[in-house]
């Protein structure tokens, strides 16, 4: 990991399991198919995850289910 002030770099394999992902070769069929719109940092030959890109990621993956109580009230 590489500490910068305001952000922090992960590594290929630290993003996948702060995702929760299994294999950290997830994240690089994901970039060559474009799968999802993850951001990341090419350095060099080196790949890089900003923790707050991934914090992102998961938000916008967020499902919002209806609330209970309002469904079974209609019942």
């Amino acid at each position: 990991m590489i500490h910068s002030q305001n952000n922090l770099l992960l590594t290929e394999r630290a993003a996948a399991a702060y995702l929760g992902l299994t294999n950290h070769n997830t994240l690089a069929v994901w970039r060559a198919t474009k799968r999802y719109d993850l951001a990341y940092i090419k350095v060099g030959r080196l790949v890089r995850y900003r923790k707050e890109d991934l914090d992102a990621f998961i938000e916008q993956r967020k499902v919002c289910l209806p609330n209970m109580k309002v469904a079974a009230k209609r019942s």
